[in-house]
């Protein structure tokens, strides 16, 4: 089994399900089983999806894993553009959490290529 919990990347992907959490608190009352429902679970898909992936015993496993990560990463910067459309947050939140995102995902992709080395 991969030591996951030990990977920075993972380290920051939960750190990113709190503040995921803190942002769609402040969305409205009727978005609890929509957006700030969908958000919160691809937020939480992408450490999820990296620890389920370590659990696996062959890299192209895990690699496939941190796809799915990946993919949800992208799933919240969507989210987010859907967010500030709508009114719910204002662009400078959606600013400092893609940034947030879009660091988790380029360190993604990074141990993806590793593991396929």
């Amino acid at each position: 089994m991969h030591r996951f919990r030990e990977l920075k990347v993972y380290q920051k992907a939960i750190s990113l399900t709190k503040e995921i959490r803190q942002l769609t608190k402040k969305f409205p009352k009727e978005e609890m089983f929509s957006l700030m429902s969908q958000m919160n679970r691809a937020g939480d898909s992408i450490a999820l999806n990296i620890a389920e992936g370590a659990g696996n015993y062959s890299r192209k496993e895990f690699s496939k894993f941190l796809g799915y990560s990946i993919r949800s990463g992208y799933e919240c910067i969507c989210c987010l553009d859907i967010a500030l459309e709508n009114t719910f947050i204002v662009p400078p939140e959606r600013d400092r959490l893609f940034k947030k995102i879009d660091e988790v995902i380029a360190m993604l992709v990074g141990l993806r290529k590793s593991l396929t080395k």
